[in-house]
């Protein structure tokens, strides 16, 4: 059901690459809450993925932009502008790629040219298109700028390599220049920690198979998928959260309050045998 929420308003969504994209689903949901759109990637994104499919479907404009060229994204923002005759109201950052995950390097063990590219690609794009944005007045007043983060900025998670100091630099930007673009020009700054989502990118995460199975156990709601993430993405852009800014929200089921519950340690006891101390959990009441 759509609420008209974005009736009126114009963004720029990074990031979508095929319909397993967050940012994919952002583009469909933004479309139908009223929302015109122009979606971005990179040339090898684009020849790679299936973005012309979603620019019929949503009647958006494609531009091309490495967001981690800064000429790119001055170039995308000058025409963003030309297609929407003039500033518009929000922008997602969904763009994520460690060259020392997909080569399987380990984080005791990492290539620090990859490193680099890591933190430019995941964290320093963001700032980048903040930048751009705000030195050429794009932006309207109360706009809404959001990146997509995950709790490794905060928890040390088994695989996800180098992508983790990239999320927590990414958190980060959205403080510092969440503070500066609010008390400049009433823009709010903010990054949403979403589940582990099977995405293309995700899916090239040592182990992604079981930390999606761990979280699902461990999340008293469950895991929230790629559709519940755009909804929440939606509201971010809204006038309904007008003053939310400089916040990393937990879009997880409660994940990053818990620390073990009973599907898990459940789980977990099947390695251990009948003399182990946790032996009889299974008997323990499910609301423990």
């Amino acid at each position: 059901m759509a609420y008209n929420l974005l009736k009126g308003k114009k963004g720029i969504i990074f990031g979508a690459l095929n319909e397993n994209s967050i940012a994919w689903k952002v583009a469909i949901k933004a479309y139908e809450e009223g929302a015109e759109i122009v979606l971005t990637n990179t040339e090898v994104a684009m020849r790679m993925g299936e973005i012309k499919e979603l620019a019929k479907a949503t009647n958006a404009t494609v531009i091309p932009a490495d967001a981690t060229n800064y000429e790119d994204l001055e170039n995308l923002v000058g025409k963003s502008m030309e297609v929407f005759g003039g500033k518009f109201d929000f922008i997602l950052h969904s763009i994520g790629m460690s060259p020392n995950v997909r080569k399987g390097k380990s984080y005791d063990d990492l290539n620090y040219n990859y490193l680099q590219k890591t933190l430019d690609i995941s964290a320093l794009s963001f700032h980048k298109i903040m930048q751009v944005a705000r030195k050429m007045d794009a932006v309207n007043c109360w706009g809404s700028i959001v990146a997509l983060s995950y709790v490794a900025a905060q928890r040390t998670l088994y695989g996800y390599n180098d992508m983790a100091d990239a999320k927590a630099l990414l958190e980060s930007i959205a403080r510092s220049f969440g503070y500066i673009y609010g008390r400049d020009k009433k823009v709010r700054v903010n990054t949403i920690s979403q589940s582990p989502t099977l995405t293309t990118a995700g899916s090239g995460i040592r182990g992604f198979d079981n930390l999606v199975d761990f979280s699902e156990r461990t999340s008293p709601l469950g895991n929230a998928d790629a559709d519940e993430c755009a909804d929440y993405c939606i509201t971010l852009f809204s006038d309904l959260t007008k003053k939310v800014t400089m916040q990393n929200l937990f879009h997880d089921g409660g994940f990053s309050s818990m620390g073990m519950s009973y599907r898990a340690m459940k789980q977990y006891n099947k390695s251990f045998d009948c003399d182990n101390e946790l032996d009889g959990l299974d008997e323990i009441p499910k609301e423990w």
